[in-house]
């Protein structure tokens, strides 16, 4: 367990790094498909990060997370019943995982802007959010 939240600290490492080219990449004054497609890739990268924390935080608490079909949303639901997130959170992040889903499966040349701005827009303040829940279990953040 002593390792745990040295892991939780490496993913909040890749994260700022992540938030900090995002937010380079939506500076850009050009927005071709190669930009929006750089910034969908950093959001999918905060929320893997963000998914891979809870997981962490959610074996400290030996509660596991089978790999269904639904398990990511399995573990936003867990990551609330267990007092981790509010359900406001995982509203608000929720998004961000419907978004990974389209990032995964479609192609960077179908991402529309605006929603991807609204996304991009919101992420820093959805972190400093999930960080301070996060820092509930853990001191050491």
């Amino acid at each position: 367990m002593a390792d745990i939240p040295k892991q939780i600290l490496a993913e909040k490492e890749n994260i700022e790094a992540a938030l900090n080219n995002l937010k380079e990449a939506i500076e850009r004054k050009e927005k071709s498909v190669v930009e929006l497609a750089a910034i969908g890739t950093f959001l999918h990268n905060i929320y893997s990060g963000i998914e891979n924390i809870l997981k962490q935080v959610l074996k400290t608490k030996n509660i596991e997370i089978s790999k269904t079909e639904t398990w990511h949303k399995d573990l936003l639901n867990r990551s609330v019943s267990s007092g981790i997130i509010s359900e406001g959170l995982s509203d608000e992040l929720y998004e961000y995982l419907t978004f990974r889903h389209f990032f995964v499966h479609g192609y960077g040349f179908m991402i529309e802007e605006a929603p991807l701005f609204d996304l991009a827009g919101r992420i820093p303040e959805i972190w400093l959010q999930f960080m301070s829940s996060v820092e509930r279990h853990y001191k050491v953040l």
